[in-house]
């Protein structure tokens, strides 16, 4: 027997594309979700990182107060402590300056690259 109804053959058609719009929202969303939660770890991960590097640069700047410590400690069996610790301070502000500097021009260069 044949289903002559020509109605029955449209609503099949129809709830066929229903589900098939259905099912596609559904791989949109998440494909959307997978995006996002991946740009979530990406995230978490770089901050991790970007907080270790912190805290290691803190740690090493207290290592380099410990040393300008001992440097003056050491000057001042030549000098006395004031100068010992003026000449140690302004060495480092020379040597800060270079280096800020340095980095400056490095950074001018990458910024005014085409």
């Amino acid at each position: 027997m044949e289903n002559k109804n020509p109605a029955s053959p449209r609503e099949s058609f129809t709830e066929l594309l229903e589900q098939l719009a259905k099912n596609f929202s559904a791989v949109v969303h998440d494909e959307i979700e997978l995006v996002v939660q991946g740009f979530r770890e990406q995230v978490s991960a770089a901050c991790s990182g970007f907080f270790t590097v912190v805290v290691g640069a803190f740690i090493i700047f207290a290592a380099l107060l410990s040393f300008c410590a001992a440097l003056i400690i050491e000057l001042t069996s030549y000098m006395a402590p004031v100068m010992a610790a003026l000449l140690s301070g302004a060495a480092l502000a020379l040597l800060g300056a270079i280096i800020a500097f340095v980095g400056y021009r490095h950074l001018k260069k990458a910024i005014l690259k085409p």
